[in-house]
């Protein structure tokens, strides 16, 4: 857009402004102008000068914008460097993302290579770490590099990153011998970083799931993970620790000082043993002693622009003030000692160190109130104008009015295609306009030239005699980079891979017991591993690691199953009836199904014409980009709609995730072909909601949408049927009302319905009834686990979305002890700007005694309401509306929010006794704030001094450690999927999913389906291996009990050489080479599936003679083989109940090569048979 600004330049104000920077006449001020004004003004003066722009903004939302907009005029992308959050409260654990974002915004300034800077008022005063500690602590990776590791690990913990054994999270980091894994919080994945000697001999990323390399890469940047970081203050940590007691014996002197005094003892104390005590913030100013602000980092020969300088200013004395408010609070508390109660600039400072800069004072109305005093006014004449959104229509009535009186007009498209569609409807309409994707030249007087591009808003200047209209702020127009699609970690529930002892494990043959651990035993000279498991009774079974595929963790219903579930005991028949009993139970559910698919498939249906002009159109005027999953997804239900059979379609994805832009999409196509589309959805308040998105997502298209809920009165009802049997209404959304017996459509083409679950059984067979020729659907918020949905393939069609939307901000989380005074002031700090709030009770009697406490603290003016299950439909709703609606600003609720729906101001959620919920619970909730520009925050809390019982310890510190790191999201995930399967598969079904456990269940479904297709049932034989032979898995190559156990599993479950070679590949990527014991390892498991195939079901050696169990016994094969020279004399056959090889082994025969080789003869004789 280089042609645009420089037509801006030949303004007389703009060249007045270029003339002021570079001779010396500012501060100057600029009235008359917008937002979108600000950031043309800004881009142009920037660009005519050629010197970097920092633009000052008042609030976040504004700041994006204008980063944005300044990133669409320039081509550039800008530094953002937002506020941070002060962290104080010690036994506070907090998220660190936006911390990140801000250290990356420093670091790209401190490098000089910014040239566009788009900041708030208060990210800029904040204290933070000198520049040059800075740029030193960074370190830069390269292949060929030198490194010295221990001295690397040293420097990674200085840097503020967490040692652990396996990288998850991010700001994490490991070591294995000569392997580096770390994860830099700006990195879309991990880095392992692999050492020859002390050379960096290759570099590459991870997934974190499942641990494999995904690319390499050719270096790797890896800057602190915190602001504060005490290792790297002068002395280190012990300097630190006697600054504090200097200050602690200072102060001592003074009256009523014991707390402080204490608060610093402690912590001091805590320094030199190593640990860093919580809420560092409060020494930031004792460990990085020089007042250090982001106005530090800024280019100096910049050009500060404000933004509004009114609300930059406001912005800087609220800031003042809430930080003086929370350091006298916290000083009154003996937190924070007064000596380091200096966090930010004061007014004065701010303002006095931007006056080093050209400064230029944006705003909209003239006024007298300015931070700084001007040497200039100038006024602007240019006017806004509102960005026309999907509607070209609009844009076409406009441009005709400007093209009459003269003026240039340039059209800024959101695509190509945009482009494309509009140039034909303005050709249609005879209005002549030149293509122009480049944006090479500008349009003359009376043109009309369409563009590639796109700003919040439009624009006029009367002066230029030019008009720019746009169609608004595609998130698409700044296209980022591709994410790398990363291949699901959900592709398998990893049920394993987190075995402790104390679980719950269910063993194939001898049902649920409890896991206590790997034990070396040596047999017969030779150290093996076993795993033990007890059961019932007090009996316990051992287990060879190279079995340990007969083994999985037992995934019942949710968290509390590990207390609940009864072990088996060994040799009773108890397991056998719960296995049958599962067993006839899954052949139901597949017959059931299969029948419903067959009726299904026989059903005639129609068949819907491929995507037309008007489809497209519609689809690219989505405003954000679309997920890959997303597209998928609408890939996959287009396909089935132009199939001649009825569609029956599951799509799952997370709230928010995008499934109703999916389903409005199959909408536009339904109603694209004439046919009426209904959305049935379970409650009134997200009647409203999908039909209020409905109207936005089709203002510029004739198509006509209705509401049937209980808001509807009965005249409007009437008139609605009506319309809705004579084909007047195209799309229709409603509750339950929709299924009553009075509801005729004209030509019903496709259902969508939402939240499946939530409907009764009566309404079910409705819908059965309405669905059996239309194409349907269904949309739940609950994942379904990816292994049931192959499972059940080809039974029912799903879709899921798993990627979340690109742009969704990070919630900043805290976890801490339950304290009203923290939690008054957050939720004063969402209501001051205009937010609102859910408090999470989950106890329903007395909820409105914890409202009314909140009523207490607050003051009578705050709105509360309170929402529970116990509530009738239409008492919650109403309360749900009224958060809608903006008419409450706290909502008291227990759970009931998981489901609900979507309110982009709710930004501030508390939730009391977060220890007693699972992560998956957390994370779902958690995800129904942070949907707007805002910054959300969490509070998960748990009871002051409450002795936790060790589950709810260990589950409150995998929130901990889910919060910081964003690690244990696979067990969070896990845990939804296996409620979702459950929602799926209805009660009964899950019953007998928890009686022999989630992994079992699905062996047995699989094989029922296959039955009844009229598939053989794949019996999957088995071997068992016992040699002596030194197979095992050192401490020294792989340290961490759970990983080990982790790679037993996975090298039990070998069935091919290219199994063996991905596994293989595995652990070189991973621990480097491998030692002989575990290639034996593998050598067993190849045996074992040699074994199989020519129908060997035990392989064991005693002493020097070794015997093969035969599952098949074929006389001519065997005969052949014992004849064979070299086992003359050797090999022996038995026959009898369980016939069988017996092979004499020579002295000092390799018994592993031996047993390969004789399996390998049986199978080649097998073949001549």
């Amino acid at each position: 857009m280089e042609q645009f600004l420089k037509k801006l330049n030949t303004l007389p104000e703009v060249a007045e402004l270029v003339r002021r920077v570079e001779e010396g006449g500012c501060p100057a001020e600029v009235s008359g102008l917008q937002p979108v004004h600000r950031a043309e003004i800004s881009a142009a003066v920037a660009w005519a000068v050629n010197r970097p722009a920092v633009a000052v903004c008042g609030d976040e939302r504004e700041a994006q914008t204008l980063a944005a907009d300044l990133r669409a005029l320039t081509g550039k992308t800008p530094v953002v460097l937002l506020a941070r959050e002060w962290q104080f409260h010690p036994g506070t654990v907090s998220s660190r993302a936006w911390e990140q974002n801000r250290l990356a915004a420093l670091y790209a300034l401190a490098r000089g290579s910014a040239e566009l800077v788009v900041a708030t008022a208060d990210g800029l005063m904040a204290r933070t770490l000198p520049k040059k500690l800075l740029t030193d602590s960074a370190v830069t990776l390269k292949p060929g590099g030198q490194v010295d590791l221990p001295a690397l690990a040293d420097r990674l913990v200085q840097n503020g990153y967490t040692r652990c054994d396996q990288v998850e999270g991010v700001g994490q980091f490991a070591l294995r011998g000569g392997i580096l894994d770390v994860f830099f919080p700006l990195m879309e994945q991990p880095v392992r970083c692999e050492l020859f000697d002390d050379e960096i001999d290759s570099l590459g990323q991870f997934d974190p799931a499942t641990q494999r390399r995904t690319r390499n890469v050719t270096s790797a940047l890896l800057l602190p993970a915190g602001e504060v970081l005490p290792h790297l203050a002068e002395g280190g940590l012990s300097g630190l620790a006697g600054r504090l007691e200097a200050l602690a014996a200072r102060l001592e002197k003074k009256q009523k000082s014991e707390t402080i005094v204490s608060t610093l003892r402690a912590d001091a104390e805590s320094f030199r043993a190593g640990r860093l005590p919580g809420g560092l913030d409060r020494y930031l100013a004792a460990i990085h002693p020089e007042m250090t602000t982001a106005l530090d980092y800024l280019p100096p020969d910049a050009v500060v622009f404000l933004s509004e300088s009114g609300r930059v200013d406001e912005r800087v004395k609220h800031t003042l003030l809430q930080v003086k408010q929370d350091t006298m609070a916290l000083m009154e508390a003996g937190v924070l000692a007064g000596e380091f109660a200096r966090l930010t600039l004061s007014e004065r400072e701010l303002y006095d160190r931007l006056a080093d800069y050209p400064v230029i004072m944006e705003d909209s109305l003239p006024t007298s109130r300015l931070p700084l005093r001007p040497r200039g006014l100038l006024g602007m004449g240019a006017k806004q104008l509102s960005s026309y959104g999907g509607s070209l229509e609009t844009a076409v009535t406009d441009m005709q009015h400007y093209r009459n009186t003269g003026n240039a007009v340039l059209v800024l498209c959101g695509g190509e295609t945009r482009a494309k569609n509009l140039h034909r409807i303005l050709e249609d309409r005879g209005i002549s306009a030149a293509m122009d994707l480049e944006g090479k030249a500008m349009p003359a007087p009376g043109e009309v030239r369409i563009t590639i591009g796109a700003l919040s808003a439009g624009s006029e200047f009367p002066q230029l005699k030019l008009a720019v209209l746009t169609e608004g702020q595609l998130l698409a127009a700044g296209k980022k980079k591709q994410r790398l699609k990363q291949e699901s970690s959900r592709q398998k529930l990893q049920s394993y891979t987190d075995l402790t002892p104390g679980d719950l494990v269910v063993h194939v043959q001898h049902g649920i017991g409890r896991f206590a651990g790997i034990q070396k035993m040596p047999v017969d000279g030779v150290e093996k591993d076993y795993i033990k498991i007890n059961y019932a009774g007090g009996d316990c079974l051992y287990v060879p690691v190279t079995q340990l595929d007969l083994v999985s963790k037992y995934i019942g219903g949710g968290e509390d199953a590990q207390e609940h579930t009864r072990l088996n005991r060994l040799g009773g028949t108890e397991w056998a009836r719960q296995k049958s009993k599962a067993r006839a139970a899954v052949k139901d559910l597949a017959r059931g199904l299969i029948q419903l698919y067959a009726e299904r498939a026989r059903q005639p249906g129609y068949a819907f014409s491929p995507d037309s002009a008007w489809q497209q159109e519609f689809e690219e005027a989505f405003e954000y980009e679309e997920t890959g999953d997303q597209l998928r997804a609408i890939e996959e239900i287009k396909k089935d709609m132009e199939r001649p059979r009825p569609m029956d379609r599951l799509l799952c994805g997370d709230v928010g995730y995008g499934k109703t832009e999916v389903a409005l999409r199959a909408v536009m196509k339904c109603i694209l072909d004439g046919k009426q589309a209904a959305v049935l959805v379970p409650t009134t308040v997200l009647a409203q909601q999908h039909y209020a998105t409905a109207m936005s997502r089709f203002r510029s298209f004739p198509v006509s949408i209705a509401v049937l809920s209980r808001f509807t009165t009965a005249k409007e009802q009437k008139r609605i049927l009506q319309e809705l049997a004579e084909g007047g209404i195209d799309l229709i959304v409603g509750t339950h009302k929709l299924i009553q017996k009075n509801v005729r459509f004209h030509d019903l083409g496709l259902l969508v319905i939402d939240e499946e679950q939530r409907f009764g059984v009566t309404h079910k067979e409705r819908l059965r009834e309405m669905a059996k020729q239309v194409d349907t659907l269904t949309l739940s918020a609950t994942p379904i686990p990816r292994t049931l949905n192959m499972a059940m393939s080809g039974l029912r069609d799903m879709s899921t979305i798993e990627e979340p939307p690109r742009d969704r901000q990070p919630v900043q989380t805290y976890v801490l002890e339950h304290d009203w005074a923290i939690l008054e002031d957050a939720m004063r700090k969402e209501l001051a700007r205009g937010g609102q709030v859910y408090y999470l009770h989950n106890r329903v009697d007395t909820i409105d005694l914890t409202a009314a406490r909140i009523q207490k603290l607050l003051g009578p003016e705050v709105r509360i309401v309170t929402g529970h299950g116990r509530m009738s439909e239409q008492e919650l709703s109403g309360v749900m509306q009224a958060m809608v609606d903006g008419q409450a600003d706290i909502l008291v609720c227990t759970t009931i929010i998981e489901t609900g729906i979507d309110i982009p101001n709710v930004n501030t959620l508390i939730i009391e006794d977060a220890d007693k919920m699972g992560l998956a619970q957390l994370h779902q909730i958690r995800g129904r704030i942070g949907r707007s520009a805002r910054r959300a925050c969490a509070y998960l809390t748990y009871r002051r001094g409450k002795v936790l019982q060790e589950n709810a310890a260990k589950r409150l510190a995998a929130i901990r450690e889910y919060v910081e790191f964003g690690s244990g999201f696979r067990i969070a995930m896990r845990d939804l999927e296996i409620r979702g399967a459950g929602n799926l598969l209805g009660p009964e079904q899950s019953g007998y999913l928890m009686s022999v456990g989630y992994d079992l269940y699905l062996k047995l479904l699989e094989e029922a389906v296959l039955e009844e297709r009229g598939g053989k049932k794949a019996v999957v034989p088995d071997c068992t291996a016992d040699l002596t032979v030194n197979a095992n898995i050192p401490e020294r190559y792989v340290a961490s009990a759970e990983q080990r156990m982790d790679i037993y599993r996975r090298i039990a479950a070998i069935r091919s050489e290219e199994d063996s070679a991905d596994v293989l590949d595995e652990l070189i990527d991973r621990y480097g080479e491998p030692p002989k014991s575990v290639l034996a390892l593998l050598d067993v498991a190849l045996l074992r599936a040699a074994a199989v195939k020519v129908g060997i079901s035990d392989i064991t050696q005693k002493g020097e003679t070794l015997r093969l169990t035969l599952g098949a016994f074929r006389p001519e094969t065997l005969v052949k083989v014992v004849s064979l020279p070299k086992y003359k004399y050797r090999l022996t056959i038995s026959a009898g109940e369980t016939p069988g090889l017996t092979l004499k082994l020579k002295p000092g025969e390799d018994v592993l090569d031996t047993a390969l080789t004789l399996v390998e003869d049986l199978r080649l004789n097998q073949a001549e048979a």
